[in-house]
């Protein structure tokens, strides 16, 4: 009998995407560099909190040390954790996994010990080509500890090289969306895809430099935003001060569009533009595309909210919080059904029922995938006596996958890529229904259509995906999972390989 963690892995090597979206913090230069690691990883907690770990360094000549496992920033981290990991260098990491890889030995930063010396990293993307070169790399005698392919990276780094050692070289080899801190024994390395899918931005706080995923961790520390880190760019950081390098080929720009719809903090800034204030934007496009006689306007929590308050105004409709999140929940891994029908979703949203007995009712959300969620929600407001709900949302409907990094799955399961617009109206229950369109979407940031990926909205993949890679990818995870069954199967076969 496979156990049920067991069975989460397997499904997670034979997924065919295996995405996540994490935080990055890094500090050079600074005697409290693990505190100011804990502080900002803090404050990118919502971009992952299933595990979260720090590797600190004094420098040449000194050990890395680390601590990292599974659970939220201040569950993994207390005071005793952070007073023993000494130094004024420090990576940091949060990450959020699919289903059934959210286990300790994916947890990042990783480390390594090699003929480059000590080296850590921390990333945040998804490598298309991460399963080729982890064959590669395993036929040349490399052994692998995770199933993450940021470990392929590190693996990648820590080859000889002819010329002594050359990062650039191996950071030419990976391609799909990645933004990476690589700590080695004398620098602090910043690295961003020549697409620009992912955030990195460098802060200053005093005489040290700062590196996270968005602006939002900056303002913690009372760190000065400097600039983003460009698209193809690796920034070097080490006792010198900044070097920049350019070492891939220019590609067009293609940011990930969702983090401005979802990801970010609405407190950060992108490209120059605070977040919250394009979600505003992207409601007053979806109110002036398919208005609306109601009585009041519900957000979904959290990431819906500043959509929700754009629509309100537009339209001057009245704004309420008739949903109440509850922010102290982790991941369900109980779905008592038999008992609660709907657990999944009064768990994390109840319904405050006075404010939508008898009212016309426009629920604004940020997204629909599946649909089973909203679907949900609706039959909450139905129960509690709405007299019309209408559903209004800030992005246009996900009809493809995502190769980038996004928990998107297969297109069989997005609702748009198997629903009508009528059908999926009826399936949600809901009196109309209305997605903001490509062109408001990208209007509402002020930024040019070309600047970003919009692949899971238009198909449109700005590196395209091989298919004999895809089906090598399948094959290889296939096989992977395959063993790891046979290995539960047999638990005596392999007793002497533990």
């Amino acid at each position: 009998m496979i156990s049920p963690d067991k069975l989460d892995i397997i499904k997670a090597e034979t997924d065919p995407f295996p995405q996540h979206e994490c935080g990055l913090f890094g500090v050079f230069g600074h005697p409290n560099a693990a505190v100011l690691s804990y502080y900002g990883l803090f404050a990118l907690q919502h971009r992952g909190q299933e595990s979260a770990g720090i590797v600190t360094s004094n420098g040449p000549g000194t050990t890395f040390l680390q601590h990292k496992d599974m659970g939220l920033v201040s569950q993994v981290f207390g005071q005793d954790e952070l007073a023993r990991l000494k130094g004024t260098r420090a990576i940091g990491h949060t990450r959020y996994s699919t289903t059934g890889t959210s286990t300790i030995k994916n947890a990042q930063p990783f480390v390594v010990d090699c003929v480059r010396g000590q080296m850590a990293i921390a990333h945040n993307g998804n490598l298309i080509n991460a399963d080729f070169l982890r064959d590669e790399l395993e036929r040349k005698g490399s052994i692998f500890q995770t199933t993450a392919d940021s470990e392929i990276i590190l693996h990648l780094l820590a080859q000889p090289s002819k010329n002594g050692g050359n990062v650039l070289a191996a950071l030419r080899r990976i391609q799909g969306a990645f933004s990476l801190i690589i700590m080695s024994e004398r620098e602090l390395i910043a690295v961003r895809d020549p697409f620009g899918w992912r955030p990195l931005s460098l802060g200053r706080l005093d005489d040290a430099y700062i590196v996270a995923s968005e602006t939002c961790a900056f303002d913690l520390i009372h760190a000065e935003f400097v600039r983003e880190i460009e698209p193809g760019e690796v920034l070097i950081i080490d006792e010198n001060g900044l070097r920049s390098e350019r070492p891939f080929p220019d590609e067009r720009p293609a940011f990930c569009m969702f983090e401005y719809v979802y990801f970010a903090r609405p407190d950060s800034m992108i490209g120059g533009v605070n977040v919250g204030k394009v979600r505003m934007e992207m409601g007053r496009e979806l109110a002036r595309k398919f208005p609306v006689d109601a009585d009041i306007v519900v957000p979904v929590p959290d990431s819906g909210n500043y959509a929700a308050l754009g629509f309100s105004e537009e339209l001057k409709i009245p704004f309420a919080h008739a949903f109440v999140r509850n922010h102290y929940i982790g991941r369900t891994f109980l779905q008592p059904s038999q008992l609660i029908r709907d657990f999944d979703v009064r768990v994390k949203l109840n319904l405050i029922k006075e404010m939508v007995a008898g009212k016309r009712v426009v629920v604004v959300d940020d997204s629909i995938v599946r649909g089973t969620t909203s679907r949900a929600r609706v039959v909450n407001l139905r129960e509690a006596g709405a007299k019309e709900v209408h559903m209004r949302v800030s992005c246009p409907p996900h009809r493809f996958a995502c190769h980038y990094g996004i928990d998107f799955p297969d297109p069989d399961k997005l609702i748009a890529n198997q629903m009508s617009m009528e059908d999926i109206c009826k399936y949600l229950g809901v009196d109309s229904l209305g997605y903001l369109d490509v062109e408001g979407m990208v209007r509402a940031t002020g930024r040019p259509m070309n600047s970003f990926c919009l692949a899971c909205f238009n198909g449109d993949y700005p590196l395209a995906v091989d298919p004999a890679l895809d089906k090598f990818i399948m094959e290889k995870r296939d096989q992977r999972a395959k063993a790891l069954a046979d290995q539960e199967a047999h638990p005596t076969l392999f007793a002497d390989l533990k």
